[in-house]
């Protein structure tokens, strides 16, 4: 087996093309063209990344893509090595273009802190089609038949399996209903539970379109404020029997609901003869010991509706979710779907399942839970240096982003408009609020998902500009540090 040293291209930082599909394509065309057989072993990711000048995630990120796209293998101790294409004619690919004098500088990632963005780069096309493939020669029928109005019952059954392990809930596949991601669930609970008039309590701050969806049904909205333990239980004079909740990780402040609290939740929904909605959006991601149980399994399954997507943790194409409803409910769910008829989409349900059956799946969450463990690594890495005279944040060690919380002169929306300026788009805390808005509520959401540190390191240029333009700001930063 042949080792190389080194793959002999560089990195042309002016240009448009972002580092890693720079990277992914130089080794792609070296594949294709023959001049890296199959079985060579590719260099050490530490090393390559020092020969290039990147940091080794940036590498590691690229091989992984490698992986997934059917170029690469990886077995544990041996590095990457080069597949046997079997003589398969591929399409050109891009190869690195030598630098030129005079080229525009390198496009800014302007979505580059969405929160709750995932990286589709990332998403294992091959064996993806590989799984569809196969289900297309031996039984294509089961694509588009076999389903009822709950969805497919061996994804059904999947995620049953897939939440008990992961989010220690308990359930039956009957009670499992398949959903067009979690904005349908939610849409189905308020459909199913609530008449026009009833209050729904929502978590301040929250996510946003959730106030739309209860104007949508006629409900009131309930705010609840949400403190260092979470949100607060709705008081007995709010006259309300529905709340919504990110009781693992708080949209978007982060962090998990105490224990204490979620079992006044319990009592509460209890006492109320009302329900909880658990919308568990990005729980998956934790990057320190196991994901948090979920409210649903300390529940029982009694009073809580549990809520799940795949467009966070697989594909945000497939447009799939799921509910995970408490038995009582079954009934009245599935006659609400009935009405409105089968909204999520049959042909990918088959293949998801088989997909969660065969492992891969389970595979591909880890490997995404890494890369992005690196890249909230690096964000907290620069927030805690080059930013620390202008705010302070909180490692949750999960999710998709992270809150910085300004002290210095600025607003969150005057940074909001200085980075936009500068072609960059940051999403101001304030945003968030409900009702009468919150005055502490003066920062900034950074999702660190979406693009790798090669690419956000000129976003953060830009927003580092951006805190430093302001000379009151800087004198009140120093001041606060001061302080402290």
């Amino acid at each position: 087996m042949d080792i190389l040293a080194g793959l002999g291209f560089e990195i042309d930082r002016d240009q448009p093309m972002p580092v890693f599909e720079q990277i992914c394509s130089g080794i792609r065309e070296r594949i294709v063209s023959g001049r890296l057989g199959a079985g060579t072993r590719l260099p050490p990711t530490r090393g390559l990344a020092t020969e290039v000048g990147v940091s080794r995630s940036t590498i590691v990120t690229a091989y992984e893509q490698l992986v997934a796209e059917g170029y690469l293998t990886s077995r544990q101790g041996s590095g990457y090595t080069v597949c046997d294409l079997g003589g398969v004619e591929l399409p050109g690919t891009l190869s690195i273009p030598a630098k030129s004098p005079g080229r525009p500088p390198r496009a800014l990632p302007v979505r580059a802190f969405q929160a709750g963005r995932p990286d589709m780069r990332l998403f294992p096309h091959r064996q993806w089609a590989k799984t569809v493939a196969r289900i297309c020669r031996t039984a294509p029928e089961r694509m588009l038949t076999g389903a009822t109005v709950a969805g497919n019952p061996d994804l059904c059954r999947a995620i049953a399996a897939h939440v008990a392990e992961w989010r220690g809930i308990e359930a039956e596949a009957a009670q499992v209903l398949i959903t067009a991601g979690a904005g349908d669930g939610l849409e189905l609970c308020l459909r199913t539970l609530t008449r026009p008039g009833d209050s729904v309590g929502l978590e301040s701050p929250g996510y946003p379109p959730l106030e739309h969806l209860l104007q949508v049904h006629g409900a009131r909205m309930t705010e609840m404020p949400v403190d260092e333990e979470g949100a607060r239980v709705p008081g007995p004079d709010k006259d309300c029997r529905l709340a919504i909740l990110t009781p693992s990780h708080q949209f978007p402040l982060g962090g998990a609901m105490s224990a204490n609290r979620r079992m006044e939740f319990i009592r509460w929904a209890q006492a109320q003869d009302g329900w909880i909605i658990e919308d568990d959006y990005d729980s998956e991601f934790r990057y320190a010991g196991r994901p948090i149980p979920a409210m649903a399994g300390v529940d029982r399954l009694d009073r809580t509706i549990y809520v799940g997507s795949f467009s966070k943790i697989f594909s945000n194409a497939l447009r799939l979710g799921y509910l995970i409803v408490p038995r009582p409910l079954v009934e009245p769910f599935r006659e609400a779907m009935e009405l409105s008829g089968i909204k999520a989409s049959l042909m990918p349900q088959q293949a998801l399942a088989e997909f969660m059956q065969g492992g891969d799946f389970f595979r591909h969450l880890r490997r995404v839970r890494r890369i992005y463990s690196d890249r909230r690594r690096f964000l907290l890495a620069q927030l805690s240096t080059r930013f620390a005279l202008y705010g302070h944040f909180e490692d949750h060690h999960a999710g998709m982003q992270v809150v910085f919380h300004l002290t210095c002169g600025l607003t969150d929306r005057d940074v909001e408009a200085g980075c936009a300026a500068c072609g960059v788009a940051v999403q101001p805390l304030s945003t968030y609020a409900r009702g009468q808005g919150r005055s502490d509520l003066n920062g900034l959401v950074l999702g660190f998902c979406a693009h790798d540190e090669e690419e956000m390191t000129p976003a953060l240029d830009v927003l580092a500009e951006v805190l430093a333009s302001d000379p009151d700001a800087n004198q009140g930063a120093r001041e606060t540090r001061t302080a402290r």
